[in-house]
């Protein structure tokens, strides 16, 4: 009897919580912080799961733009969500869930839902119903996963009116089980440079704000351009009612990878177990191997790929490239530093070659070409002379879901010969419309109801025998599969998809398709053979969503291996 009732108070231990929420100003690095206590937290042997909260009212990231919002990233559900569920899965390498997002629309709607359906027994429904949504979202989230721990990012800023229910549900919890939640503020201490000395006044101002919402801090991760020496972390310690021990320096670093190796250095791990009333753990071995990528990822002695992405979300706003396209890049670089190069990456505005006679010079220097996913005519035609550029100069070239689309419009066009070849996304009356939207989304799309008309998620592919793709799936960690790989899962997000019409023509022409849907009606894969190009593929798929740091996407790697023997070929003739 005693020996079963132990076994029962073991089997129920509390749930942990680990709150992290933004002070000073936005951007100040909340979800890399978040995914590397989650890095950290997993060394030492916890299950541990991560929730992104989005205060906006969107129901969900998908009909944001890029240029705005940065990257939408989908989840195996179909789930657009915020990019830093990527970098979540990225740094943890595996996948997430749908009920490890959420927003303040799903959070409203879900409240208004059951008000309607009379789940709240014809009750007055208020502010209180709303905060233990979010409660219940959270709680339902660790449950789904089985964690031992819970670490839940709250998007903005402290003081963001939006915010405000999140950290009032964070704060319940907190009086719920205030053994079981500790919260980890993220600020940031600037260095003015008229002043040139390191300030903490805002930090100081962030803490008190979160206090006036009846929280304290009980970790502060001091974000600034230098790291922070011992005097001012007492001094931000006693002015903010914290433990010295609990400030932790996080200075700029040169890869964001960097960052679970040094919150390792102030003991970070070990300090958020105690604080969460936990025994001891040691760090496994996962930990050195993660180390050892962050310090390959920024070798400088590696030789260097340059790899042009050509797009059209660029320079908008406070926001570039590389937030549009932030899976991309980072899939391109753990592939590279998996083959022992090292990427460098330029970005090009698909409008520079839109002139009638552009300048493709500067094309010719790279050693590969990617055009990533998008949506509408900006920049299209710039992307086709791209295409057609790289093509014809045997520069390996990878196009992803747009990128795939318009390779093949360019294929049409330029090889099989059908003038006004087009997608009916830019032209609905083209006279060849070699990529058209799926027949069930059409009627959604006639109602102006652009919300849920995507094939998003994960979806099954089969690949075609003895083609690059094939091949590339075909092997893991640098070495073959003993058998070669027949069937894929890949994730998606997009409207519009190769005409079925067009298929039998495109493949006399030439053009090989070598992934296809499990009943063969969706092109999934698009390649040139070896002996007609180098590497010239496009999937109608993102394979960049399940690139890893510790598992480079098998596409991307076979992309990044073209490159580097095009790199290796043009130093070999330059030393001539």
């Amino acid at each position: 009897m005693k020996t079963e009732a132990r076994r029962s108070r073991k089997a129920s231990a509390p749930h942990k919580y680990i709150f992290v929420i933004g002070g000073v100003m936005s951007g100040v690095g909340k979800g890399i912080a978040t995914s590397s206590i989650g890095t950290i937290l997993s060394a030492k042997g916890l299950a541990v799961n991560l929730v992104k909260v989005d205060p906006y009212l969107n129901v969900d990231a998908g009909t944001m733009n890029p240029t705005e919002h940065g990257e939408v990233f989908v989840l195996d559900s179909g789930l657009e969500t915020d990019q830093d569920m990527g970098n979540y899965e990225r740094f943890l390498n595996r996948d997430l869930t749908g009920a490890d997002y959420m927003t303040s629309g799903m959070v409203y709607k879900a409240v208004i839902d059951k008000e309607r359906a009379l789940q709240y027994g014809g009750r007055f429904v208020d502010a209180d119903h709303v905060r233990e949504e979010i409660v219940e979202r959270i709680e339902r989230s660790a449950r789904l996963n089985k964690s031992d721990i819970t670490v839940v990012e709250i998007g903005g800023t402290i003081g963001d009116y939006q915010n405000v229910m999140f950290i009032e549900a964070a704060r319940v919890l907190k009086i719920r089980h205030p053994r079981d939640v500790t919260f980890v503020l993220v600020s940031y201490l600037p260095v003015p440079g008229s002043i040139g000395e390191m300030k903490s006044k805002p930090t100081q101002n962030a803490s008190k704000q979160l206090n006036a919402h009846g929280v304290q801090a009980d970790f502060i991760i001091a974000r600034g351009p230098h790291p922070i020496d011992q005097k001012r972390k007492e001094k931000i310690a006693f002015t903010c009612n914290i433990i010295p021990s609990h400030v932790i320096s996080a200075p700029d670093i040169e890869s964001v990878y960097d960052v679970p190796v040094n919150f390792e250095k102030d003991r970070l791990g070990d300090l958020l177990i105690q604080a969460l009333d936990m025994p001891p753990r040691k760090t496994s071995a996962s930990f050195g191997v993660w180390k050892k990528l962050a310090a390959g990822i920024k070798d400088g002695r590696r030789r260097v790929v340059k790899i042009g992405v050509v797009g059209k979300y660029f320079n908008t706003g406070d926001f570039i490239l590389s937030d549009s396209y932030l899976s991309v890049l980072q899939a391109v670089r753990y592939s590279a530093y998996a083959l022992g190069v090292k990427a460098e990456i330029e970005t090009v505005n698909a409008r520079d070659f839109e002139a009638a006679a552009p300048d493709f010079s500067a094309l010719d220097a790279f050693d590969g070409i990617i055009v990533p996913g998008g949506f509408g005519s900006s920049g299209i035609d710039g992307k086709l002379a791209v295409i057609r550029h790289a093509r014809e100069r045997g520069i390996p070239y990878f196009g992803l879901c747009y990128g795939m689309q318009l390779m093949t419009v360019e294929y049409a066009r330029d090889v099989l010969g059908l003038a006004g070849a087009h997608t009916t996304e830019i032209d609905p009356n083209a006279p060849h419309p070699v990529i058209d939207v799926m027949p069930d989304q059409k009627e959604k799309i006639a109602r102006g109801d652009m919300g849920g008309t995507m094939r998003l998620g994960a979806y099954p592919a089969r690949l075609m025998k003895g083609t690059i793709a094939q091949d590339a799936y075909s092997c893991f960690d640098g070495k073959r599969l003993p058998k070669p790989t027949v069937s894929i899962r890949e994730r998606h997000r997009h409207r519009y998809e190769v005409n079925p019409k067009y298929v039998e023509r495109l493949e006399r022409a030439g053009l090989v398709f070598s992934g296809r849907s499990p009943d063969g009606t969706l092109m999934e894969i698009a390649e040139l053979p070896r002996d007609k190009h180098p590497f010239f593929l496009g999937t109608q798929f993102h394979p960049e969503f399940l690139a890893r740091p510790l598992m480079p996407h098998p596409l991307f790697n076979a992309f990044v291996e073209a490159a580097k023997d095009r790199e290796l070929a043009r130093a070999k003739q330059a030393s001539k």
